[in-house]
């Protein structure tokens, strides 16, 4: 792939990813109405020039890069509001608050079990298992609506509950194959199956296409809630539910638990709207599944159109009780509105 500014406009010449195929290139000029919100790297070779980053820059337009995990690599670019440091005092003292930290921790997990709840009502078949997830959802969304006095490690533990109980709806929902008469593929990839398997259950790998499909997911939501929670100047590093730590992004890691089942409701939709082929999917020595590169360009422009991000951050906001100086308030709530739409975007690899 190639990006580079020619005249004053940009060119993408995105990479080849099976033969035979015709090289893709897209102009975009400055101003242009139809420009895209970012453009995501998918894992590949290339170049960009020096002046490509500052004409980036100029447009308000992120450039993101994902490995082939679907981990995000570099996140470059996109205009902040600028760092308000009442903002950033009222995020580490509530952090370092036990009672108000707590409660935002509490905020946080609640938000993902109400999306949870909303996913499985969505898509998942109805059955006994789906029941029981929903009836615990149900009866935790009520709970922590009412501040958790205990430690973290057991409100942790609510969450891991729910989570077991919620991913299990998901198994045994069918995955349409062809040409597997030809080049077969393992039994379990009929089917979507559990979050873990064998002696490893980190999910940092993914076993399953459905999984790998997920990462992708993850990583393109991570991408954008580092742009946005930049853009408010919040610290990245100063987090609620998860622990500080160094080289921690634990703000992000703290927005991403809730948006996560809204990854996985998208998810989940197009797997139940395509019919895959072997070709779409490799897998390694290790059995790590991985995407086709064109397989992932369709995933992560499924994942493109979230919405939800604009939400959360303002939620997160009231929760810490902050309000935008005067001066500030109408580009604020400009933001909010805007970063709530669906958002065009261009996908180059």
């Amino acid at each position: 792939m190639r990006m580079r500014i020619n005249h004053g406009a940009l060119e993408v010449q995105n990479g080849f990813t099976h033969y035979p195929q015709e090289r893709e290139q897209r102009r975009i000029f400055p101003g242009e109405a139809e420009r895209p919100s970012r453009i995501i790297l998918l894992d590949g070779s290339g170049a960009i020039t020096l002046d490509v980053i500052s004409w980036l820059s100029m447009q308000n337009i992120p450039l993101i890069q994902l490995d082939y995990r679907g981990q995000v690599v570099a996140a470059i670019g996109a205009n902040c509001l600028g760092a308000d440091p009442e903002l950033l005092q009222l995020q580490v003292t509530t952090a370092q608050h036990p009672k108000r930290s707590m409660a935002v921790a509490t905020w946080l997990i609640r938000q993902k079990l109400i999306a949870s709840r909303q996913t499985l009502l969505r898509l998942a078949a109805d059955g006994d298992i789906k029941a029981k997830a929903l009836e615990r959802l149900d009866a935790d969304i009520v709970r922590l609506s009412r501040p958790w006095t205990g430690p973290r490690k057991p409100l942790m533990g609510v969450e891991g509950k729910c989570a077991q109980l919620y991913f299990n709806a998901w198994r045994g929902i069918p995955i349409a194959w062809k040409g597997t008469g030809k080049k077969p593929i393992p039994e379990t990839w009929y089917k979507i199956g559990t979050r873990g398997t064998g002696e490893n259950r980190r999910n940092r790998f993914a076993w399953h296409p459905v999984q790998a499909m997920t990462n992708y997911g993850y990583a393109v939501l991570e991408s954008q809630i580092r742009i946005e929670t930049a853009r408010i100047g919040l610290d990245q590093a100063t987090g609620f539910l998860h622990e500080t730590m160094a080289d921690r992004p634990a703000l992000i890691l703290d927005l991403l638990e809730p948006l996560r089942p809204v990854v996985d409701g998208i998810i989940l939709r197009f797997v139940q709207g395509q019919t895959f082929a072997p070709a779409d999917f490799t897998l390694s020595s290790e059995g790590v599944c991985r995407l086709h590169p064109q397989l992932a360009r369709r995933v992560v422009a499924e994942i493109g159109q979230i919405t939800g991000i604009a939400p959360m951050l303002a939620g997160l906001l009231r929760q810490l009780g902050y309000k935008p100086p005067v001066a500030r308030q109408h580009r604020s709530k400009a933001w909010l509105a805007q970063r709530a739409l669906s958002e065009k975007q261009l996908f180059s690899g």
